[in-house]
């Protein structure tokens, strides 16, 4: 019964197996091998109880739950170098018995919070030759406890879960080399007692903060488990700060330092402690003082140099630390903002600047300018209106009596949109902090304040409303007595005054239109006057091409070369009409007379051309080299060969003598 029993066995195993895959049953395990057979997607008949399965080198694009559903007692799984783009949530999730798992070589671009969900008993997580650019914090949760190697190298990772690298009791190996990292928290690596290597080749890295990992790599022999460290390949800064990493003596490694320019491209190991140094704060420029008025925003400005780079910190008037709030938000550059400003808010304010080598210090001082407050409301609903300053002023003028007659504010070259204040010196005896104006007009309820300076004897309000009636007064700020004092105000005068109405845009219009008007006419009359001239021109071309009558053959006789020639036919004689008498008007040189058609016409072609009839013109002209009827003879031919149409004509006007 045992063979049968085993073929029967083998015949399941047989049928289980994807057909281009190969499984082979090895004792109590089963491995399918499916890689490089250009796989698309996870076969879906793979046997459940595989143990090791191996798909790398296909082309694989995503993983969901039903891939690897029920395979419980999945050990390894090797997906490297296919194109998946996409892990669902939980595909991992029937695979608690997975010891090691294989993704690097891939396209992940991000790992989620449950992409790795469900291997409890994962020991080794290879995601390296990726391009992933973030991995959710709680993604390695599941594994915290088992993990031993997490390689996520050649990647693109700024950040990396630290929380969850830093509570892996178990981790013995960490490769995070040729990535984007450029700073490391202090501490992470305080709780892995069991790591022997950590890889940070290749990245952002320009400093390290202490962590008693690193002390572990000083003494191998005195060390349990000795440190392997590589940072080579970052833009270390080579200054106090990397003081304690110098301490540590590895002569054999050959990280350099970037910066700064005194020890840039030298051996970190090779730099003398001493040559570690940092610069202490130096606040380069701050606010010296500012005013604001109540409820605008406060701006508190700071900079300071040194090396590294300070910290930044502010301490308001009461002497407490001024964080970020509601109402204030503290930059790290320096710049402390205050929303709404009030009265509680002014005082003088510290600027701290903080960096290993000592700190810095600066006094800004805050002064908030109180609003004058007062003033009649409308008998409708309390709503200001543009007599809620005169109001105002008519009472503190008649409560003060010291109004001159003349009026101490004045407004004008009003326009529609614009209106120049201008106003006398005042008191001498009183001293003036800065003016403030105040107005608003019968078109708005708002309240608009303009501050001047103290020097300013003029201010020009724009952005009026066209046709509306304002009320404007000016007031003088004076500085308070004490510090807890309030700013004094003290009113100058009023003044009433209406912008002009808004322009009339028909007149603007009429204007447009008719320099519109204008200018099609002048063009229209110029384009009539281009085209009457060249209409003309074309006209008059014509008619000198066809000035000359055309010719009426009564003649017609053909040129032979010596031979007897036929008889035409007689026709009656016809008197020619009369035409005009030619005139010699080709320019042929001396030749002593007016020739005929033909003539001259084979004259100024042999002069022009110079061909192989250039000496008939100078034995025509000299009467040199033969008869005269030879000479239109062999022109006549000459021209025949060249020009028929007027080899023609010319021979027509030999024979006839026209």
């Amino acid at each position: 019964m045992a063979p049968p029993l085993l073929l029967l066995l083998l015949a399941s195993g047989a049928a289980a197996c994807p057909l281009p895959c190969v499984c082979q049953n090895l004792s109590e395990s089963l491995s399918t091998l499916c890689a490089h057979r250009g796989l698309l997607f996870v076969p879906p008949n793979v046997d459940r109880r595989t143990v090791e399965l191996r798909l790398a080198d296909n082309f694989i694009q995503a993983l969901g739950p039903p891939d690897f559903r029920n395979m419980t007692g999945l050990v390894d799984l090797t997906l490297s170098r296919n194109a998946i783009t996409r892990i669902g949530a939980r595909s991992f999730g029937d695979l608690e018995s997975l010891r090691s798992l294989h993704l690097d070589g891939n396209r992940l671009v991000e790992l989620g919070s449950s992409s790795l969900r469900g291997p409890v008993n994962l020991q080794h997580l290879i995601l390296s030759g990726n391009q992933l650019g973030r991995i959710a914090p709680g993604a390695f949760d599941d594994f915290l406890d088992s993990l031993e190697d997490l390689d996520v190298s050649y990647n693109n990772l700024r950040q990396v879960p630290w929380a969850g690298i830093g509570a892996m009791p178990a981790l013995h190996t960490l490769n995070l080399d040729h990535n984007l990292i450029d700073a490391l928290p202090p501490g992470v690596f305080a709780q892995l007692s069991q790591l022997s290597r950590l890889d940070l080749t290749s990245n952002r890295l320009a400093t390290l903060a202490p962590d008693p990992l690193f002390s572990r790599g000083r003494d191998a022999e005195a060390s349990p488990s000795p440190l392997v460290l590589s940072f080579s390949g970052n833009p270390l800064h080579c200054n106090c700060e990397l003081l304690w990493l110098r301490r540590l003596a590895r002569p054999d490694d050959l990280e350099t330092c970037a910066s700064p320019p005194t020890l840039a491209g030298r051996y970190f190991w090779a730099v003398p402690e001493g040559e570690f140094s940092c610069e202490p704060p130096l606040i380069a420029r701050h606010t010296q003082r500012l005013w604001v008025l109540e409820g605008q925003r406060a701006t508190l400005r700071c900079r300071a140099l040194g090396d590294p780079v300070p910290t930044m910190h502010w301490v308001g008037p009461d002497d407490r630390l001024v964080g970020n709030s509601s109402r204030a938000w503290a930059f790290p550059n320096g710049t402390l903002e205050i929303g709404v400003t009030g009265a509680g808010d002014a005082g003088a304010y510290t600027c701290i600047a903080t960096n290993p080598a000592g700190e810095a210090t600066a006094r800004v001082e805050l002064r908030v300018l109180a609003l004058p407050h007062g003033g009649n409301t409308s008998a409708e609903g309390g709503r200001p209106g543009p007599s809620d300053i005169a109001a105002s002023a008519r009472t503190a003028a008649e409560g003060e009596g010291t109004l001159e007659s003349e009026p101490v504010v004045q407004v004008t070259e009003v326009t529609a949109t614009s209106g120049l204040v201008s106003w006398g010196p005042g008191r001498p005896s009183d001293p003036v902090w800065m003016f403030q104006i105040q107005y608003n007009s019968s078109e708005d309820e708002t309240l608009i304040y303009r501050i001047v300076p103290a020097s300013s004897h003029h201010f020009l309000l724009k952005h009026l409303v066209p046709g509306a009636d304002y009320d404007l007064c000016l007031l003088a700020l004076s500085p308070a007595a004490g510090p807890s004092d309030l700013t004094a105000t003290r009113l100058l005068g009023c003044a009433h005054f209406s912008t002009l109405p808004a322009t009339p845009l028909c007149h603007a219009l009429q204007a447009h239109v008719l320099g519109g008007t204008l200018t099609v006419a002048v063009g229209g009359v110029l384009v009539a006057a281009l085209l009457v001239f060249t209409v003309a021109l074309l006209v008059r071309g014509r008619g000198a091409g066809n000035g000359r009558l055309p010719l009426k053959l009564s003649h017609v006789q053909s040129q032979t070369n010596g031979g007897t020639s036929p008889m035409p036919k007689s026709h009656p004689p016809r008197s020619p009409p009369p035409r005009p008498q030619r005139s010699c008007s080709l320019d042929l040189g001396d030749t002593g007379g007016c020739y005929g058609y033909a003539r001259r016409l084979g004259g100024a072609w042999a002069r022009r051309s110079h061909s192989v009839h250039g000496g008939l013109l100078g034995a025509g002209c000299r009467g040199v080299g033969g008869s005269t009827e030879r000479l239109e003879e062999s022109v006549t031919h000459s021209l025949s060969t060249i020009v028929p149409g007027a080899a023609r004509k010319a021979h027509y006007q030999l024979l006839t003598g026209n």
